[in-house]
């Protein structure tokens, strides 16, 4: 729209220039109330019911306040994020679709074990947290490396397999936690700093 121009061109801060409209951490934030939500509803009794019910207007409450709504696509098990403005009686108008990147989609099938999502999440902040300890530079990414293999793949940071690690640093990294020039110089460097406070090695690229 022509109108919104004129303000993308004055945008200083690279989370406001950010497409989706949607703010990473929320996105991350939204994967998790739908890993517990599904979590809950494995446990198939009464509480668990209305627990997953929980997780899941929280989830909708944090969509809601980005003007998005969420939607599973079955097919292949991703959860996908779409602006409002695209949807009529919950379809997309496909003539209202003019940035196809608004939209985000999150896949709920990775490898990992999504029942224990929390501990799993638990044990990535620690590793964070020891590398903050030791590192603070390398503290933002691996917080981002932690996020990642909590929300995208239920999985402890040392298992991640090599097609894992490629996929965050040539897509999640880049585009999902928008880096500081000086930041994303130290990726690889963080990332084996990750793993070390696993007492782990990461797999290639990054193993040397």
């Amino acid at each position: 729209m022509t109108d919104s121009e004129p303000e993308t061109a004055e945008r200083t801060d690279p989370e406001e220039e950010r497409v989706p409209d949607i703010p990473a951490d929320a996105v991350d934030e939204v994967e998790r109330l739908t890993r517990l939500a599904r979590a809950a509803e494995r446990r198939e009794d009464d509480a668990a019911v209305e627990e997953a019910s929980v997780y899941r207007e929280r989830r909708e409450e944090l969509v809601e306040e980005y003007d998005y709504e969420t939607r599973l696509r079955d097919e292949d098990d991703t959860l996908v994020l779409y602006p409002e403005e695209w949807l009529v009686d919950g379809v997309v108008q496909l003539d209202r679709v003019e940035e196809t990147d608004r939209a985000v989609e999150i896949s709920l099938s990775g490898p990992g074990d999504p029942e224990r999502w929390q501990e799993i999440a638990d044990h990535n902040d620690d590793l964070v947290d020891a590398v903050a300890e030791e590192h603070p530079d390398h503290e933002a990414n691996a917080r981002a490396l932690a996020d990642f293999a909590s929300n995208h793949y239920a999985k402890p940071v040392e298992k991640l397999t090599v097609e894992e690690v490629e996929v965050f640093l040539d897509e999640y990294y880049p585009r999902n936690t928008w880096p500081s020039e000086a930041d994303a110089s130290l990726i690889e460097t963080s990332v084996r700093k990750l793993f070390a406070a696993a007492d782990s090695e990461p797999p290639a690229p990054v193993e040397n």
